[in-house]
């Protein structure tokens, strides 16, 4: 039988997964769970155990950035303007969210 708290997180979490990567995005936050107004900007880490990482990343989400100033005039496929997959899953939840890995390498 499961228990109920593994059912119902008490705090944000999810497992995030790339062929052969795998990772812990999950917040401390409680109430990003209940409260849609926490979602303005909040920060979530980030934890996938490989070498590379030393500490654990902590992430500053942005949902209501202006995506709409980046600059147009960059190629979309350029180097400068892809993003990390971290990136991409985020905004799988929170649609057009930028994302601060805070002075810390994008790495997964």
């Amino acid at each position: 039988q499961v228990c109920p708290q593994l059912r119902t997180p008490r705090l944000p979490v999810w497992l995030c997964g790339l062929p052969g990567r795998h990772g812990v995005l999950f917040g401390t936050d409680s109430l990003l769970l209940s409260d849609w107004k926490r979602e303005r900007v909040f920060h979530l880490h980030f934890y996938s155990g490989q070498r590379e990482q030393t500490e654990t990343a902590r992430l500053t989400i942005d949902t209501h950035s202006h995506h709409w100033e980046e600059d147009r005039s960059e190629d979309p496929s350029s180097p400068g303007r892809r993003r990390p997959a971290m990136e991409m899953a985020i905004r799988t939840k929170w649609a057009g969210a930028t994302v601060s890995w805070n002075g810390t390498d994008p790495f997964f």
